[in-house]
């Protein structure tokens, strides 16, 4: 009888081993997941679900972020950032005199606006969706279709451009120069005073690059903090990596792969129609591709996507779970129409996800926001 007994639980045990082992998409023991993703060790993480086209050699998994990196040629100095803040508040840098880099990208909001579209000069609407610039200098390239290279590069595009600051960037500099409270701090952060507009560029790019998230309760989570996560965030996590596949695109510790894809919303034959990274490549390849935008501090920065149209992030998962539907409006096919169908990316597969599922990784995704900031706007120079 007592063998029996000995006998029993054993069985079982090896059932259930055997159940883990096979079938580790569907078992999910909540306390076990907590305490391998909260031990500190990556190495103890269950393996991602990765597509076959990911490259497994570059993968790089999310985790906490790295220090900031400054590049040789634009080092960082409290002053020069000083600078930079300055500069970015200051709305003399637009034609109007009414609009800074700050107007579409508030600390309070997000490092963003909030809004679907952004308003620029004389109150004209952009085609896309402010990208926040909170943790951007861990980004390889700026701008839904990746035009600037650098932070350094980003930094001209929106002076100059005619539906935001619309200024000219010679003129731009003159309106500088002409402040004689911007040669003292130009002299604090370059050694001199003189005026340019690639020492407006570095400085703007050294006070973004100091825009780093604190510890989000993710972080805190998997550094240690068992109890900084609650189970259906935990399930999150573990949903995030597995059966949702986010971890696909948004991977790193950026929670991005700085990568651009079709996630079929090029919006085909629309008034929205948007061919993104084609734009700047010419390439056909490209055709609907948009940089992977960071989920860090993602639950600050509504509505989402490169044309603001999903209002919940409930809605963005929703629509990843369908596997990205996106038909094409045939009647607007035509001569040169016909080779620029954009073809939506591989990774984009039906996910199955069950309500329980859904509202956990949303939970997940908002543990990576932290509160939002308020910062001492600089006195204007005069």
């Amino acid at each position: 009888m007592k063998i029996k007994h000995i006998i029993l639980p054993v069985t079982l045990l090896i059932c259930l081993s055997a159940y883990k082992t096979w079938n580790q998409d569907e078992y999910i023991d909540i306390q076990e997941l907590r305490q391998l993703y909260s031990s500190g060790n990556q190495a103890l993480w269950p393996k991602p679900n990765l597509d076959g086209t990911i490259d497994k050699a570059t993968f790089k998994d999310i985790g906490v972020l790295p220090d900031m990196d400054y590049p040789e040629h634009n080092k960082y100095s409290k002053e020069k950032a000083f600078l930079g803040k300055t500069l970015f508040f200051d709305p003399r840098l637009s034609v109007s005199g009414q609009i800074a880099c700050a107007s579409c990208h508030n600390p309070e909001l997000g490092w963003t606006d909030n809004l679907t579209r952004s308003f620029g000069h004389n109150r004209q609407s952009g085609k896309r969706n402010a990208m926040t610039i909170m943790n951007t200098g861990y980004a390889t390239s700026l701008f839904w279709d990746g035009r600037a290279t650098s932070l350094e590069d980003q930094a001209q595009f929106p002076i100059s451009d005619p539906i935001e600051m619309n200024e000219k960037l010679t003129i731009a500099v003159d309106k500088i120069i002409e402040v004689k409270g911007y040669g003292k701090l130009f002299t604090e952060a370059f050694g001199d005073q003189k005026v340019t507009l690639e020492r407006i560029q570095y400085a703007i790019a050294t006070f973004e690059r100091t825009l780093k998230s604190p510890k989000s309760k993710f972080d805190q989570f998997i550094s240690g903090k068992a109890d900084a996560l609650t189970d259906q965030q935990v399930a999150g996590l573990h949903l995030f990596r597995t059966k949702a596949q986010c971890i696909n695109c948004h991977s790193t510790p950026y929670f991005s792969d700085n990568q651009f894809h079709n996630d079929g919303q090029t919006l085909f034959g629309t008034k929205d129609e948007d061919f993104g990274r084609y734009n700047v490549t010419m390439d056909i390849k490209d055709i609907g591709k948009f940089r992977t935008p960071t989920l860090r501090e993602v639950a600050n920065t509504r509505p989402w996507m490169h044309n603001g149209h999903f209002p919940s992030l409930v809605d963005v998962v929703e629509f990843y779970n369908l596997g990205n539907p996106a038909p094409i409006q045939t009647k607007y096919l035509g001569v040169g129409r016909d080779s620029l169908i954009p073809k939506t990316s591989p990774l984009l597969k039906k996910l199955d996800l069950n309500r329980t599922e859904i509202n956990a990784l949303v939970a997940f995704i908002e543990s990576l926001s932290t509160p939002n900031s308020r910062i001492i706007t600089p006195k204007m120079p005069d």
